[in-house]
């Protein structure tokens, strides 16, 4: 059993959770309950799911919760793609985006 707060790859994801809320903030209103929603409820979804897995008892049952977990990553990465079609985010604010869930994926897919 692992302790949640103890693992990088939950800490890591609970920062992109608070950058995502941060960047989505910008977002027009009225798409608060299109794309901002959508990516504040995936990115929650990454630690929730890594904490949850973390309570689990067997190890087989982590690694499903780390599946759900990059499956939500996945998720984000689809709805970043589509924020600069939408002219909601610029190339750079993309590519910082992108590069920190990358390294978060890559950790969870190692870690299981």
């Amino acid at each position: 059993m692992h302790r949640c707060k103890d693992l990088e790859i939950w800490k890591k994801s609970r920062l992109f959770c608070a950058e995502i809320y941060s960047i989505t903030s910008k977002f027009p209103e009225n798409e608060k309950f299109g794309l901002t929603n959508q990516l504040r409820r995936a990115s929650v979804s990454i630690p929730s799911n890594i904490a949850e897995g973390s309570s689990r008892h067997s190890n087989k049952d982590f690694t499903r919760f780390l599946q759900i977990a990059i499956g939500s990553a996945y998720e984000i990465e689809t709805q970043l793609l589509i924020a600069p079609d939408l002219n909601f985010i610029n190339k750079d604010e993309l590519d910082s985006l992108l590069n920190s869930l990358d390294a978060i994926i890559k950790m969870t897919s190692k870690f299981k």
